[in-house]
Formats: C-alpha cells, sequence, structure tokens
C-alpha cells in the first residue's frame, strides 16, 4: 500500500472508534482481518497513525480546529511525521486510495493557529479535570510530564537472569538498538520508532525462546524489585495477571522460595504458564 492508502485506513480505524466506542487495538484488528490485502508494514504504519492521533487528539484537534478522524490523521502527518500539505498533495496524487485532499480550511488553521495559543491542558494532551493533579504530583514540570505521556513508548525488556545476563541480552539485541535502562537493574530498553517504522518483532528472537528475556515494563520491573524478593521467601502475587512481576520476583529468588501467583480474571492468567516454561 502507498502512504494514501495507509492513512485512508487509519480515518476507518479511527471512525469506528469513535463511533462504537471500543478499544483500539479490536478496531486495528478488524480492519485487518478485512483488508487481508494489507500487509504486516501496511498494519503496523496505519497502527502508528492511530496511535500517534489519540495520543495527541487534544492538540491535534486545537491546530486543526477540527476533531475529525480525517483531521486527525492529517495532523498526524503534517505535526509529526514531517510532511507539508504541499508533499502531501503531491503524493496522493494519482492514488485513487487516498482520503480526500486537505480542506482550505483546514490548511488554513494548520498555517496560522499555535499551540502556544491553547489551554495548559490542551498543550500537554490530557483531559481537563486531569490537570489539577499533574500540578499536585509534579509542581513546575507537570506540563513536560503530560507531554511525554503523549509520546510513543519505548519497548521495555527485562533480562531474565536465571538464564542471561542484561548484558548478554544487550549484546544479543544490539541489532535492535538495545540499551540498559536507566533504573531497573535487569532492564533493557529499545527506543521508539518514528513514522511509518515499527518496533522490532522481539518475539521472534531466538533469545526470546531461549528464555533470555522477557517483555515487561520498566515500571513492572520496579515495582518488584521494591518487594525485595530473596531466596526461601513466600510472595504472594495478589493481582498477577499474565505474571510478569510473578517472573521478575522468581529470578530474583533464584528459584528457591514460592510465588503465589493469584488474579480474579484466570483468562488474565492463562499466559503465565508457557512464560514460566520458557523462564525456567
Amino acid at each position: 500500500m502507498r502512504l494514501g492508502g495507509r492513512v485512508a485506513g487509519a480515518i476507518d480505524v479511527l471512525a469506528d472508534i469513535e463511533a462504537r466506542r471500543r478499544p483500539v487495538a479490536d478496531a486495528l484488528k478488524d480492519w485487518g482481518l478485512a483488508h487481508r490485502f494489507a500487509g504486516s508494514g501496511d498494519r503496523a504504519a496505519i497502527g502508528n497513525i492511530v496511535y500517534d492521533a489519540l495520543r495527541m487528539r487534544l492538540s491535534h484537534a486545537f491546530i486543526m480546529d477540527d476533531d475529525s478522524a480525517v483531521a486527525l490523521a492529517y495532523a498526524v502527518l503534517l505535526r509529526q511525521w514531517g510532511y507539508s500539505p504541499e508533499t502531501l498533495a503531491a503524493d496522493f496524487a494519482d492514488d485513487r486510495f487516498a482520503p480526500p485532499v486537505l480542506t482550505e480550511a483546514h490548511i488554513a488553521a494548520f498555517s496560522s493557529r499555535k499551540l502556544e495559543d491553547a489551554p495548559l491542558h490542551i498543550q500537554g494532551d490530557i483531559p481537563d479535570w486531569v490537570q489539577p493533579s499533574f500540578e499536585a504530583n509534579f509542581g513546575d514540570d507537570w506540563l513536560a510530564e503530560a507531554k511525554a505521556l503523549a509520546t510513543r513508548p519505548t519497548l521495555d525488556l527485562r533480562a531474565n537472569t536465571l538464564k542471561a545476563s542484561r548484558d548478554k541480552v544487550v549484546k544479543a539485541l544490539d541489532r535492535a538498538g538495545a540499551k540498559p535502562a536507566r533504573i531497573a537493574r535487569n532492564g533493557i530498553r529499545i527506543a521508539a520508532g518514528e513514522g511509518a517504522s515499527r518496533l522490532p518483532n522481539i518475539t521472534a528472537e531466538l533469545s526470546f525462546q531461549k528464555g533470555w528475556f522477557e517483555v515487561q515494563d520498566e515500571g513492572s520491573q520496579i515495582v518488584a524489585e521494591l518487594v525485595q524478593p530473596a531466596e526461601n521467601h513466600q510472595v504472594l502475587d495478589y493481582c498477577a495477571g499474565g505474571g510478569g512481576k510473578t517472573l521478575a520476583m522468581s529470578a530474583a529468588m533464584n528459584n528457591k522460595g514460592q510465588v503465589h501467583a493469584y488474579d480474579t480474571d484466570r483468562k488474565r492468567l492463562a499466559p503465565i504458564i508457557e512464560r514460566l516454561r520458557r523462564a525456567g
């Protein structure tokens, strides 16, 4: 697919999310099932447009003076992906799958409206009712913190020290741009991509199949470390979910002791069995 078709697909997904109030992942999955001709790169690019649009929805809508799916998708290309109205018009000119060209109203709004003129909660891409909590928790840094949350997330991993050291995992994933995390002792971070680029399919790596590492947010890793689990401890993970923190604490205990994993939703616990086998 060319860019025009990808943008049109993203607009369809955004409109579906708005109309049916459904999870983004479900809308993207259904779009892919209904458009099987789209390759993995196409689906990744469409997903990037959709998520970029939703993370910065308030500021995109302000700059475009419109919160429609079309306006949000174009705002991503103009504000985040480095396109101009002229380059988009040229790219879409002979593409029969491209969405309608930018309207004069959209171009005028994009060219004239400045984000610094917007209310602060719009500048930070957070709901207005959340702003007081951000101010209370982050003080003068609240706006920068809010803006940071609107950026693409990194891919965080945790070295499974039962099988490999963090340095060994970082070396194995060097081509993917893996670097040691700043805080978590065994954390590893892969920077987010830009534009249509996508994060590497890390679970296809042989080192993952061998159980050298797990996909886990650094925040969850820090929580597991704060428990300070040690050999022969008995630990209750009362909201275990998929078992990420259970695995982290088990590795910290060097497989000596017991971790009891519970969750109110059995379906959330289901992946833990395979993860435990792989982690050793």
